[in-house]
């Protein structure tokens, strides 16, 4: 019956993602650690499903750059180097600007500060820039990935670029997954970790793009420079 089918292939794909959400957030924790190998069957029997939705979830996650495909061994975490976080922050920096210049010349028409529906949409961003703060203020880089994501995946929507914001998260995941191998040494990351969520809101819905352009590039330098010094040891 085709509905049947249908709610077998959501059911699936559903699955699909959850194994691919968890994965990933054992990757962030650093509990999947850099090199780490593992094949479709332990993960599927970690988790007690079957192996179809694992494998896909896997082949998601390598084409994401967050593991590595051997066709003999199974699959490995993807190992990422002090130039390779270089590289992506400065991709990353390329689409933020990106995502900037949508809001300054305000091609969608639609970014009006009176808008109830932008309002409502600034007050979602604010609380998770504000949350995402603590969490940096803290030390706390578990929650603060969770909530950084979060924080910039609802901004690029308010800035409505859909295209733009997929791929920037996707950068950002890299990117978090290449420094948590490094930031994880420090026993205490306070003092260490970008807290300005809430001035770049503030920049950007003041169509500040200046300011907004400075924070950031001061955030992805600072990122690196302090990525450099952990790596060196």
């Amino acid at each position: 019956m085709p509905g049947t089918g249908g709610n077998g292939s959501v059911t699936r794909s559903t699955l699909r993602q959850q194994i691919a959400d968890a994965l990933r957030d054992e990757v962030l924790a650093g509990r999947l650690q850099a090199g780490r190998e593992f094949t479709v069957k332990e993960i599927a029997e970690q988790y007690g499903v079957s192996a179809t939705p694992v494998r896909e979830a896997l082949v998601d996650l390598a084409a994401q750059g967050l593991l590595e495909a051997d066709q003999h061994r199974g699959f490995r975490v993807h190992e990422y180097s002090v130039a390779d976080y270089r590289n992506i922050v400065e991709a990353r920096g390329l689409v933020t600007d990106g995502i900037f210049q949508v809001l300054a010349t305000d091609r969608a028409g639609h970014r009006d500060p009176d808008d109830p529906r932008v309002l409502a949409a600034v007050v979602g961003v604010r609380r998770r820039a504000e949350e995402a703060e603590r969490a940096a203020t803290a030390g706390d880089l578990t929650v603060l990935i969770g909530y950084d994501l979060r924080f910039w995946r609802e901004l690029g929507a308010l800035f409505g670029n859909p295209y733009l914001a997929d791929f920037l998260h996707r950068l950002r995941v890299q990117s978090w997954v290449c420094a948590v191998q490094y930031l994880r040494r420090l026993d205490d990351l306070r003092g260490h970790l970008w807290a300005r969520h809430t001035d770049l809101v503030d920049a950007l819905m003041q169509r500040d793009l200046p300011t907004a352009r400075q924070i950031i590039a001061t955030h992805d330098a600072d990122s690196v420079a302090l990525i450099e010094r952990l790596a060196a040891g």
